[in-house]
């Protein structure tokens, strides 16, 4: 039986994964209107990479197949709809990033999926610890999403010379 302690923590974790999803996706939205350049690019995930210090903490620590199995999933199933859906486009002298229509649906979903895997990790696991995996689900996620946009960026660059 969990504790009232326990269950009002994780209810204030969900509560705070969901408003941050939905605040991430308005931040997303509204970046469109306005050029990127490769430091917008890259400073989300430098920024992100910064939350491996929690790893320094024994509470944090999980079994390393678990943060690979993690970080896996992250990089090949949930990266890849955000880099099918996200592209860069050149508008005059700008680079702008274009969101399918699909974008907030997409996010939505992934944003429910997390969300749902959540109260099943948490059966097998601490708080804490379930947040270090999804971190590493997250960051997984990130990565390649970022990679890819650097990419079309660079291209798009080659071909203003």
């Amino acid at each position: 039986m969990l504790s009232a302690h326990t269950h009002l923590i994780q209810t204030a974790s969900i509560v705070f994964t969901l408003c941050a999803g939905l605040a991430l996706i308005v931040l997303r939205m509204r970046a469109g209107k306005q050029p990127t350049n490769l430091r917008k690019i890259i400073i989300p995930p430098l920024g992100m990479s910064t939350g491996f210090v929690m790893f320094a903490f024994p509470i944090m620590h999980i079994h390393w197949l678990w943060g690979v199995s993690a970080f896996g999933t992250g990089m090949l199933i949930f990266s890849f709809p955000l880099i099918v859906t996200t592209r860069l486009e050149r508008v005059e002298s700008d680079i702008f990033v274009r969101r399918s229509k699909a974008f907030i649906f997409i996010m939505l979903t992934l944003l429910a999926i997390r969300l749902a895997m959540h109260s099943v990790v948490e059966q097998y696991m601490s708080i804490p610890q379930t947040g270090a995996l999804f971190y590493l689900l997250a960051f997984g996620m990130i990565l390649p999403w970022r990679l890819a946009m650097v990419s079309d960026y660079m291209r798009l660059q080659k071909v203003e010379m």
